[in-house]
């Protein structure tokens, strides 16, 4: 049996869906967000979505790109996964290989890929050249009824808002992401600023549900939100939970899930998912708070392409 390589085709999408569902069990996808990502990459990006196939069934996949929004030049990401049955096959050393050399021509000297914290996973990554940097933990919570914490009581002058209600003037929400993103802690430090860029990949992702993606308001000004994103479906994911710095260490974040997650499970959603980098100890404490248990680790890898 012969495991090939090539480029990803729109009618891949299913299949690259279950992959990641079957590989990544913590992870929130759909085909129209694969399509998405793929149909709208940005041309600095040199975005590339590789499937790896074997007799004619996609058994992994990797997304590949350059790092363009980065502070810094040169810097590229490539994270294959593998159906959990079909490991061993030469199926993830082929796709990093591919993902590797279209990086390189496209100018890149260094990859980050993140890796399962498994024996296995990291032992690949170092037989490839790879050496691990800083993990994430993967947080998996129940909705059942009354699981959830109440909604904590608002201070005068502090309302709840959903990023539906700026959908006639996104920039409030854009200021505040650009503003708690760039505080988070990581190995890449990108640089916020390109408004137009987030409208397209961000505010019209079609994960992003906006009616469900709660908004902390003071005195009329953005102070925190979480974005959720779902599979339209039964699973729920916290892209980004964030507060601006002049309203931190009020509780405002802790809001802003309870809100979202409340109603999240009002519309019938059954698993919520968020990760968090292992330092981020305000997040993990948060969302220990309201009953997440770790489901999954991940360390972050980097080799050098020069």
């Amino acid at each position: 049996m012969t495991v090939i390589v090539r480029d990803f085709r729109a009618e891949d999408a299913e299949a690259v869906t279950r992959v990641r569902r079957a590989a990544l069990p913590f992870d929130v996808t759909t085909a129209a967000a694969v399509l998405f990502d793929v149909r709208t990459a940005h041309p600095a990006k040199k975005y590339r979505l590789l499937v790896a196939e074997e007799d004619g069934e996609i058994i992994g996949m990797t997304h590949s790109g350059i790092a363009y929004d980065a502070s810094e030049p040169g810097l590229s990401f490539a994270s294959p996964v593998v159906l959990p049955a079909r490991r061993g096959r030469g199926a993830g050393g082929l796709l990093l290989r591919t993902a590797e050399e279209h990086l390189a021509a496209e100018g890149a000297r260094s990859l980050y890929s993140w890796v399962q914290d498994t024996p296995e996973a990291r032992a690949f990554a170092g037989r490839h050249g790879y050496r691990p940097l800083r993990s994430a933990h993967f947080q998996r919570l129940g909705l059942a009824p009354g699981t959830l914490p109440e909604l904590p009581a608002r201070p005068a002058g502090v309302e709840l808002r959903t990023a539906a209600d700026y959908e006639d003037d996104p920039r409030p929400m854009f200021a505040a992401d650009a503003e708690a993103t760039s505080d988070e802690p990581g190995d890449i430090s990108m640089d916020f600023t390109d408004y137009d860029d987030w409208i397209r990949h961000t505010w019209e992702h079609p994960l992003l549900d906006r009616g469900l993606s709660t908004v902390v308001v003071v005195d009329g000004e953005v102070a925190a939100f979480t974005a959720a994103m779902t599979d339209g479906g039964t699973r729920y994911l916290s892209g980004m939970t964030g507060t601006v710095r002049a309203h931190r260490g009020k509780g405002f974040a802790r809001l802003a899930k309870t809100d979202s997650l409340r109603r999240a499970r009002d519309a019938g959603f059954t698993d919520a998912f968020t990760s968090n980098d292992t330092g981020n100890g305000p997040m993990l404490a948060i969302n220990t708070w309201f009953g997440y248990e770790v489901c999954a680790t991940e360390v972050r890898h980097v080799r050098s392409l020069g």
